[in-house]
């Protein structure tokens, strides 16, 4: 019987553990989990986790889609739905609208919308990175905002027909796709229901993300008639299910009932499942397609490295974003490093403190966690191999329901528990002698709201300065 034909614990391994003075088994997979250990966790009685909020404007996302179509890149047209008055367009007119998009290459340093400038091109930046700057009060050029893949800009003055508010510059050279003003024209000349929700949203000032405003005066003198007001609550709150890690452990009782002695074999073979259901808990908190933590940062809390290395510059940009009581960053090793590197470089190095038994670095005393679970894109690898390369992420995050923070979700209790949220359940003995059990990890997380969690992205791990 070859090792993959095998069912459960072979003898001869158990063996090992039943001589000789030892240790327990070793795992190289482990890491400190740091997440799992600084999250607070809601015990939940009925499985379900609702967010009640306040009613907010939600006028889209800040990324459109793209993809490569013949080498060429194209839009991806149901993501079109991303610019708030096309949201219930006929998908025949967001392939039309896709179509109209053209490829633009540019160069670092090139400027591709001048400000004050018609505003007669929407630009989605495909590839690169760019930088939005304007004119101060007194002539002197200021930062806005660093933009990069996905990201489009000014998705304002090009519907409403205005001058481009801001002057953009290539930071790298990439690739772009622009629209021109007069194909969504003809787009809303063509379909009645895309030309109302245009002229709504030309005519409508709301921040996106914004909360429905509250009546209220203040400062007044005498008794004039006060405004009556409500809060208002949205109407389908997001809800929280239970998710799970599971696997079944088999144990062979000659493995248990011979082999264990002073070490528990059922015991050890159970730590270790343990252990991974803990790290794939850990990933799926960060990584997850619906809850993930990355895929839950609201639109405006997204924020572009300004070099492409993390520096001092950009974690404090985190920190403007998250600034109620901000908790912890958390990014991959390497991330960390290299922000080490940048500090070094401006020769201030960030303060090392004591969290959760271990020397952590910290950023204006705000610990950076580290997660080998943090992704890399465009890159090879994800487990803090030498491989990885590419662009990395960092987050920063509030935590707790006190501050409307991020917290973690578990069962208040399961049957056959072990540890919170994790059971173990005997599923009996089968006619080769094998036992099974049940292992269950029960978890979820939730941002309870937008300002709790920012993320910097584009993250550049591999930049390295000569100090000699």
């Amino acid at each position: 019987m070859t090792v993959n034909d095998r069912l459960s614990l072979s003898p001869d391994a158990a063996r090992q553990l039943a001589t000789a003075t030892k240790t327990a088994p070793q795992m190289l997979g482990t890491t400190p989990r740091y997440l799992l250990r600084a999250l607070p966790w809601v015990d939940l009685k009925s499985g379900v986790y609702r967010v009640n909020r306040r009613r907010t404007f939600v006028l889209g996302d800040d990324r459109i889609t793209t993809h490569t179509d013949g080498g060429s890149p194209r839009v991806v047209a149901g993501d079109l739905r991303e610019l708030p008055y096309l949201r219930d367009a006929e998908e025949s007119c967001l392939d039309e609208l896709a179509n109209a998009f053209t490829e633009v290459r540019f160069e670092s340093g090139q400027v591709l919308a001048q400000e004050g400038d018609p505003a007669e091109r929407l630009w989605i930046i495909v590839q690169g990175r760019a930088e939005k700057r304007v004119t101060g009060r007194y002539g002197e050029e200021q930062l806005i905002e660093v933009i990069g893949d996905g990201q489009f800009f000014d998705l304002g003055a090009w519907s409403r027909e205005e001058p481009t508010p801001y002057r953009v510059k290539a930071l790298t050279p990439g690739t772009a796709l622009c629209a021109e003003r007069s194909a969504l024209a003809a787009l809303a000349d063509r379909d009645e229901g895309v030309r109302t929700s245009l002229t709504a949203y030309a005519s409508n000032g709301v921040r996106p993300g914004g909360e429905v405003p509250v009546d209220l005066t203040a400062g007044h003198i005498g008794e004039p008639d006060l405004p009556a007001t409500y809060v208002d609550y949205e109407d389908t709150p997001r809800e929280y299910h239970m998710t799970l890690a599971q696997t079944v452990l088999r144990v062979h009782t000659r493995v248990h009932d011979v082999y264990s002695g002073d070490v528990d074999q059922t015991r050890q073979q159970a730590l270790l499942t343990i252990e991974a259901l803990r790290e794939r808990q850990e990933s799926a908190l960060l990584n997850h397609p619906e809850f993930g933590l990355f895929h839950n940062v609201a639109p405006g809390q997204r924020v572009q490295t300004r070099t492409g290395s993390p520096t001092p510059d950009d974690l404090d940009e985190l920190l403007s974003r998250v600034w109620k009581q901000p908790s912890f960053f958390l990014a991959h090793p390497k991330a960390i490093a290299a922000f080490g590197r940048e500090c070094t470089r401006r020769g201030v190095p960030p303060v090392t403190d004591s969290r959760f038994g271990s020397p952590l670095l910290t950023w204006r005393g705000v610990p950076l966690l580290p997660s080998d679970k943090v992704p890399f894109s465009n890159g090879v690898g994800s487990n803090g191999s030498a491989a990885a390369v590419g662009t990395t992420e960092i987050l920063l995050m509030r935590m707790g329901e006190a501050d409307r923070g991020v917290v973690g979700l578990r069962p208040a209790e399961v049957a056959d528990e072990v540890e919170p949220g994790l059971s173990m359940r005997n599923m009996g003995t089968d006619q080769k002698g094998i036992t099974s059990y049940l292992m269950t990890a029960y978890f979820n997380t939730a941002v309870l709201v937008e300002d709790a969690i920012a993320v910097l992205r584009n993250v550049e791990v591999n930049n390295y300065h000569d100090y000699s």
